[in-house]
């Protein structure tokens, strides 16, 4: 796998749950592992990317042919371009969560193990064990971090970035916009590309705070219902996540504003015009992107240890 990197604490997981169901789908933002964690846990599979137009194509047209040429196990990547099929022994890779997900649900339901595989936590990134959540402490000790704080922000997560050594203010960059041309024209219809760019930069500014959708649109100049659409959007393609409040009221717990956070922090730090690590020992919110980074953490611990 990755240099430096012996293994994704998911891919025990998913190398289980292919042996409990005829299919696994393995979901998560765009440059996460996903491609790489799924054929490093099934050499033998045939490996085929609908990305490539041909291949599409053919999926596309002849689904049935498509299909009965693979014979055998097989990895198809981007599958979200063909959501139609319904395959026999395969794993399935997915960067549109929602797409996806619509016709896993209609076509597989109960015979499909869905994962969900985010950047590098920190654990992964130096190679130490992460432990269940709420297990004991004292089963792994207390492993010290040998990463500074405020880099390890600023550079946040995203295997390509550590892979290639690639500065994050190059590569962020060419990501947000590969995001916003690419992906979310195809996610939703947003006329207006610019708008939805300012949109994701003041997502940013309420970073680990009550989401008011109403302000947010009126900073942003569009409709509440255009906010929550949008919202949707971000949080579907695994740009953000919404953590409800925890009330002992169950129903508060349903009608209560959520907080926002960023699933990598490099990313946000991007958004935020952040350009270097200093920037954030006095930027007025850096408070909030130490808090993003822990419950960011805490997210990647359930969700790589196949938890909700």
């Amino acid at each position: 796998m990755i240099p430096g990197i012996k293994k994704r604490l998911l891919k025990d997981y998913l190398i289980r749950d292919a042996g409990h169901y005829p299919v696994v789908t393995l979901t998560g933002p765009r440059q996460s592992g996903k491609t790489t964690l799924a054929r490093a846990a099934f050499p033998s599979h045939k490996y085929l990317s609908l990305e490539l137009i041909d291949q599409r194509r053919f999926a596309q047209e002849d689904p049935r042919g498509f299909l009965a040429e693979l014979k055998g196990p097989a990895i198809l990547d981007e599958i979200q371009h063909v959501p139609d099929l319904t395959p026999g022994r395969f794993v399935l890779i997915g960067s549109q969560n929602f797409l996806l997900m619509g016709k896993v649900a209609q076509t597989l339901a109960g015979r499909c193990g869905i994962l969900n595989l985010l950047p590098f936590s920190r654990a992964e990134l130096e190679d130490q064990p992460q432990p269940e959540p709420n297990a004991p402490s004292d089963l792994f000790g207390n492993p010290r971090t040998g990463l500074d704080l405020w880099q390890t922000l600023y550079t946040g997560f995203y295997p390509r970035i550590h892979d290639r050594h690639i500065p994050p203010e190059v590569w962020l960059p060419d990501y947000v916009r590969t995001y916003i041309e690419r992906d979310v024209r195809s996610l939703s219809n947003i006329g207006n590309l610019n708008l939805f760019g300012r949109f994701l930069a003041l997502c940013a500014g309420r970073a680990a705070q009550l989401l008011n959708y109403s302000n947010l649109a009126a900073d942003c100049g569009i409709s509440v219902d255009t906010v929550r659409r949008w919202v949707s959007v971000l949080n579907t393609s695994f740009i953000v996540f919404l953590l409800p409040p925890h009330h002992r009221n169950f129903n508060k717990r349903v009608i209560k504003s959520p907080k926002l956070y960023f699933y990598d922090t490099g990313l946000l730090c991007h958004l935020l015009g952040i350009r270097e690590a200093a920037q954030i020992l006095t930027h007025p919110l850096r408070g909030a992107l130490f808090e993003n980074h822990v419950v960011a953490e805490t997210a990647k611990a359930y969700l790589h240890h196949r938890r909700p």
